[in-house]
């Protein structure tokens, strides 16, 4: 089938700006999962960068697995993916508590 593509479910934390520009937690760190669809701009480059939603929420990405073409509709699409990321104290908090919640 030609009008295959690469999926990939993304695995992320809600992220909101403070007073100082900086990047926080929204009230409770809570993972979620989305998936790159066939119009998602921009490319995933490593663990922390930041995406937006179709509804404009930005997201930090803590895990990343390969999602099987057919399996696609299981999951929302993202919007873009952003150049920007979140600080490494940061995403080793959110990454203890990715792996916390897959066990």
């Amino acid at each position: 089938m030609k009008d295959k593509y690469p999926i990939t479910c993304f695995y992320g934390v809600p992220i909101k700006l403070d007073n100082s520009g900086h990047y926080i937690f929204n009230t409770e760190i809570k993972i979620h999962a989305w998936r790159n669809g066939k119009h998602t701009k921009g490319k995933f480059l490593k663990l922390g960068q930041l995406f937006l939603t179709e509804n404009n929420l930005l997201v930090a990405i803590v895990g990343a697995t390969k999602l099987s073409f057919k399996n696609r509709h299981n999951f929302v699409p993202l919007e873009r993916f952003t150049k920007e990321f979140i600080s490494d104290e940061m995403l080793e908090i959110a990454i203890k508590k990715f792996k916390e919640e897959a066990v």
